[in-house]
């Protein structure tokens, strides 16, 4: 019985030993001449830092890590390039492959968060092949004016983004205790991938971990904000400076119907579509509509802002801020992609948004038309 106790004694301490604080990550680097340089990042707060510079030797690299409860992004970066090897440490033993001649088909193995993202790449891969390879086949099928040819290519890729939609939905619902599905959602609402109401069902499903991660907490914010905005709702009130250094605020813009434009002299889609606005302003401002366009123009270029003004004859309220994308008025209305409207009724309610097009002159057809 002593002996016995002497064993089990002996066995706590070595597997108590073998607890380790740190874990590694080994990687092969195939192409790499020796002493080439990979550097570890770190993402915190939309900043990156290099943690950790490793040399390969004999086509192999290593580095130790302290193990940690906080999920983190990492990537590595072979030096002489910009593409990265994205992955999350997870206190496992992890595996790099890295490939000189093709970095973004590299990799990392080795835990949960990993693995999924690393399914979840190969799957987008294969969808992205059979865009390319489409895109080709359009190619020629215009060279040869097929018209029959190109119709057919055009509904695959309307069915290929809604197989590319689809698996990322699949993926965000089967994927809740993943950091990467954090960082995908955040990447489909910004693309309009995704609504609002859907994001919320995800973020509601987000396992209390994932949901206390600060990217969890910057995507529910967008959310939050983007309700605020949303059709139904009112308008929030804002006041800038006008071309002319005046203050002006949506409440004293207000006409039967408005159009909030977000838009920038830089912007080439909004600059295509100023044409259309000012075709419908020109034919339904006397019957009530109005339009306050809001510029994300960056700062110290005010002459460029008004010269875009003058160019594309848009005769109508305008303000700016001019600090880019982190205009007060821009962050308060969530916009993340430009151009963007709002259309309000006379109280400020927003009845509609992101018409452009065709959309836009019907929708204003069918409130102030004969």
């Amino acid at each position: 019985m002593k002996r016995l106790l002497l064993l089990l004694t002996a066995i706590a301490l070595i597997s108590c030993n073998s607890e380790s604080d740190s874990f590694s990550l080994n990687g092969t680097a195939e192409g790499y001449e020796d002493g080439t340089n990979i550097m570890v990042f770190k993402v915190t707060d939309n900043k990156t830092e290099v943690i950790d510079t490793l040399s390969v030797t004999e086509g192999s690299f290593s580095g130790t890590y302290p193990k940690s409860e906080t999920l983190a992004i990492h990537f590595l970066r072979p030096e002489g390039t910009q593409a990265t090897v994205l992955y999350f440490p997870e206190n496992v033993d992890m595996k790099a492959t890295v490939y000189k001649d093709s970095v973004n088909a590299s990799y990392v193995t080795g835990g949960m968060q990993n693995e999924g993202f690393r399914n979840f790449s190969q799957e987008a891969l294969e969808l992205n092949k059979k865009r390319q390879a489409n895109v080709e086949r359009f190619k020629n099928a215009r060279s040869n004016q097929d018209n029959e040819q190109i119709a057919a290519i055009q509904q695959e890729n309307l069915q290929l983004v809604n197989e590319d939609k689809a698996f990322k939905k699949k993926f965000l619902e089967e994927n809740n205790n993943s950091l990467f599905s954090v960082m995908l959602l955040s990447e489909m609402l910004n693309r309009k991938e995704i609504t609002p109401s859907e994001a919320n069902e995800i973020v509601d499903n987000f396992t209390p971990r994932i949901a206390a991660t600060p990217l969890a907490s910057k995507v529910k914010e967008v959310l939050d904000g983007l309700a605020l905005t949303d059709v139904g709702g009112m308008a929030p009130d804002f006041s800038a400076p006008t071309p002319n250094g005046e203050t002006l605020a949506l409440k004293d813009a207000l006409g039967k119907y408005t159009i909030i434009d977000f838009w920038a002299s830089w912007c080439k889609p909004c600059r295509i579509e100023n044409p259309n606005v000012v075709r419908v302003y020109e034919k339904y401002h006397d019957k009530g509509l109005n339009i306050i366009s809001v510029s994300l123009d960056r700062p110290g270029q005010k002459d460029k802002w008004l010269k875009a003004i003058e160019d594309d004859n848009m005769d109508w309220y305008h303000v700016s801020n001019l600090q880019f994308w982190q205009g007060p008025i821009a962050r308060q209305y969530n916009i993340r992609s430009i151009p963007a409207t709002f259309l309000l009724d006379e109280t400020g309610k927003i009845i509609d948004k992101d018409l452009r097009g065709p959309a836009l002159e019907a929708k204003i057809a069918s409130l102030l038309g004969q």
